[in-house]
């Protein structure tokens, strides 16, 4: 299914139909976690999920399982379940979730953090990580996509995009710092995960990776 065709469950709502376009057209990141759950059977948490992009990529990918996803902005699960229902979404749920005052949800199988562990300070992406890990079970997988601190251009320019995305009110916090590879690996590994790092950049220079991890 190409962009356009996915973007159209989004309409009428024109900003989020140009949105979807613009952003399956440009990012690499759905093919990037379609590769990394391909095989697996296990059902799917997104944390972060927004929009819901994902659901219609990975069914679009045949990956078939139950998909929730949740986030903190409730405007944005109400445009997900709108747009899964016009697209004819099975198994696809979504739900107005904020992990810093409610309890995670209960869950087992494979986790998706897209996004996320940049805008959280640092007591909170470590909760949030170590509580993902947790739900990873034999077969499936946690899929992370962040920007890593490099101290380089790069990590400058993922910086400068995260603000912009917070100033015009696409994101509703803030960036707050970014991890290291090192610390990522570690915590990761303590949870009894290993994990592999690949470059995620896309066109433009950004500094992101796919950090996919599974039961050791």
């Amino acid at each position: 299914m190409t962009p356009r065709r996915i973007a159209e469950a989004f309409l009428p709502q024109r900003a989020h139909y140009w949105y979807a376009r613009c952003k399956l057209a440009s990012d690499p990141l759905y093919a990037g976690v379609g590769a990394a759950l391909r095989g697996t059977t296990a059902p799917l948490l997104d944390i972060g999920c927004g929009l819901g992009l994902l659901a219609h990529t990975l069914r679009d990918q045949g990956f078939a399982s139950d998909y929730l996803g949740i986030d903190n902005d409730g405007r944005k699960i109400v445009a997900a379940r709108t747009a899964a229902a016009r697209a004819g979404l099975d198994k696809v749920y979504f739900d107005d979730v904020d992990l810093a005052a409610e309890p995670f949800p209960s869950h087992r199988g494979s986790v998706v953090v897209l996004d996320v562990l940049q805008f959280l300070p640092e007591r909170a992406a470590n909760d949030l990580l170590e509580r993902a890990a947790d739900c990873v079970v034999s077969g499936a997988r946690l899929v992370i996509r962040s920007g890593l601190d490099n101290a380089d251009a790069r990590t400058r320019f993922t910086r400068a995009v995260d603000v912009f995305s917070h100033c015009v009110g696409w994101m509703n916090v803030a960036p707050n710092r970014y991890p290291t590879r090192s610390k990522l690996e570690s915590r990761l590994a303590r949870r009894g995960l290993r994990s592999r790092f690949t470059p995620l950049k896309g066109a433009l220079p950004f500094n992101n990776w796919l950090i996919v991890a599974e039961k050791a």
